[in-house]
């Protein structure tokens, strides 16, 4: 037998093997389609991803413990739990008078409604309210007044997945004897982003003091090391009453040193928009916190400089001491 007959045989063998095969389909009337594909192989976690999810969950854990430890404005207005801050404040220096000024407010949530309704208990509500930016994030920058009135409201608020915040408070100030309602709603949503983590808050608010307002905050975190992380806070406040925005960018780096102390650096600077943006002042700081006695006594210094534009940006030193109780589920 020759090669060429031998290739002829060994095509009509696969040939005739082909069509057995392919015969009961095509007997059938149905249109052959071939052996099924096999399903596709779902994506597996590899170390890069069980990587980023550890770094993740231990960095959003780590900025909760810096927000709560330093008693920040985020810890209170985002805990779900009940939670009481009495501040007791010095300023001296540039801006202070050296009295002794104390604020308190409480956020007790009501055993109905599943931790939705909330009982608001503060002074100077207004305040709290970050219409003023020089006091209202930590530590304040300017010398605190003393506490001109008393507040109690009802918050309504949801919470999901630690990722977006709303609630809405209606309540009323009391100033002497005087009696105002106001009203105030807030929404917060963070998010990952890479090694960042977003925080995007707005709040809107009606006060007899100051009118209708609002504030946008956003917060940028990232962590540098174990014990050190960095946030970029850019804020911006409008009155209706004033027709400009109050803006404050600030910098800062937290570095925990062990449990009982934390160290905080920043910089910061302000501006108004109105009639022309321009920087009014200039503020650089450090402050220093020690946890006195478990987990609910804080005692901070804070030596800052500021720079103003009204002094033609000289230096000027201030010193704040605070005394901090904070009362929570913990």
């Amino acid at each position: 037998m020759t090669l060429q007959s031998t290739l002829q045989s060994g095509i009509l063998a696969l040939l005739s093997l082909g069509a057995l095969i392919a015969f009961p389909v095509w007997a059938s009337g149905d249109e052959f389609v071939g052996p099924p594909l096999p399903p596709p192989i779902p994506d597996q976690k590899n170390r890069l991803d069980s990587s980023r999810d550890y770094l993740s969950d231990e960095f959003v854990d780590f900025v909760s413990y810096i927000d709560r430890f330093f008693g920040s404005d985020r810890n209170y207005q985002d805990a779900n739990d009940s939670v009481m801050q009495v501040d007791i404040m010095r300023v001296s220096g540039y801006g202070g008078n050296r009295s002794f000024v104390w604020s308190a407010r409480a956020n007790v949530h009501l055993p109905i409604a599943e931790k939705k309704l909330h009982l608001l208990l503060e002074t100077d509500p207004d305040k709290n309210s970050t219409v003023d930016p020089r006091q209202s994030l930590s530590p304040p920058l300017a010398q605190p007044s003393s506490v001109q009135s008393y507040a109690a409201a009802l918050r309504i608020e949801e919470i999901a997945a630690e990722k977006w915040h709303f609630n809405l408070d209606g309540g009323l100030k009391f100033a002497g004897l005087n009696t105002a309602p106001f009203a105030r709603t807030g929404a917060v949503l963070a998010v990952p982003l890479g090694l960042w983590r977003a925080r995007f808050s707005e709040t809107a608010y009606w006060f007899n003091t100051t009118g209708v307002g609002e504030t946008t905050e956003l917060d940028l975190d990232r962590p540098i090391s174990e014990p050190i992380s960095f946030r970029a806070t850019s804020v911006a406040v409008w009155l209706d009453r004033t027709q400009y925005f109050d803006m404050r960018q600030d910098l800062t780096v937290f570095h925990k040193l062990d449990e009982r102390t934390a160290l905080m650096y920043q910089a910061s600077a302000f501006a108004l928009s109105r009639p022309n943006t321009v920087v009014t002042e200039y503020v650089v700081l450090m402050l220093y916190r020690y946890r006195l006695h478990r987990e609910w006594m804080f005692f901070e210094v804070s030596p800052q400089l500021h720079f103003p534009r009204a002094l033609n940006f000289h230096n000027n030193a201030m010193l704040s001491l605070r005394l901090e109780m904070l009362f929570d589920g913990r």
